[in-house]
């Protein structure tokens, strides 16, 4: 599978360039609503939520911190909701494609997930620009973004190529896969911190796998903080765990959906 991928690597990276390109078709801006959406974005949970709010939180005395607090949130979770909603319905929208081309179907969710990287990589650099204009850009921590990226991509690619799979058979998941990610949003601590919970309700959203991951960003850029690995250690565990599922479920049913595509 993987030599596959690599043999068709331009065919990736032309459809990723594709993705990008036709968010934006026939509009007079062009690319540059991928900026101006984001920076309105930011501007909104920054300045709105941080200044006209004067929201606080533990640690931290500036106007700006709730602002910051939920860019760390939000955007990694956006592009975790984006990678795994897209993926489950990528067999299901690629259908044609699928019939007339011949190509690892694989192919499919990795150009998922490298899509929703390059719209991450555009909203996260203009956070990174504005928090550098409020004097509140990390240090070396930062790098601890990069490994917590690729956990939350390959938990969201691993669960998500499965539910994709099974989604063509039974075209109910994904819907349900929509309701429960509503649920999982408010369990998951992006708009409030952890500590403001009882002890049994923090014990209880921890066990939520976003749960750490979400507390590992917002600790690199509100607090220039390194994450805490050994939390994080069993969801690379959980990361393993939906790669092999999805695996198992892609090799075991993928060359059944053309004939119910």
């Amino acid at each position: 599978m993987l030599d596959g991928l690599w043999r068709y690597r331009s065919f990736i990276a032309s459809m990723v360039r594709r993705e990008f390109q036709a968010r934006y078709l026939g509009s007079a801006l062009g690319a540059l609503w991928s900026v101006l959406n984001p920076l309105a974005m930011i501007f909104i949970y920054t300045v709105i939520f941080g200044q006209v709010m004067r929201a606080r939180l533990p640690g931290v005395e500036d106007g700006t911190s709730y602002g910051i607090f939920l860019c760390a949130g939000l955007l990694p979770w956006n592009m975790f909701v984006e990678t795994l909603q897209r993926c489950t319905s990528v067999f299901v929208d690629q259908g044609n494609l699928l019939k007339k081309m011949t190509f690892p179907r694989a192919a499919l969710p990795i150009i998922v997930a490298a899509s929703s990287l390059v719209n991450f990589m555009i909203i996260f650099g203009l956070l990174l620009l504005v928090m550098v204009l409020l004097g509140r850009f990390p240090g070396w921590p930062l790098l601890g973004l990069i490994p917590l990226l690729v956990l939350q991509q390959t938990i969201a690619v691993g669960f998500g190529v499965a539910l994709g799979v099974l989604n063509v058979f039974f075209r109910d998941a994904g819907h349900v896969v929509g309701i429960l990610l509503q649920f999982w949003f408010w369990f998951t601590p992006i708009i409030y911190p952890l500590s403001i919970l009882s002890d049994r309700l923090q014990l209880l959203v921890s066990l939520n796998p976003m749960t750490a991951i979400v507390d590992a960003y917002q600790g690199i850029l509100l607090y220039d903080r390194s994450p805490n690995w050994l939390a994080i250690l069993p969801h690379a565990a959980l990361a393993l765990l939906a790669l092999a599922i999805g695996r198992a479920v892609f090799r075991r049913l993928a060359g059944e959906m053309t004939d119910y595509l």
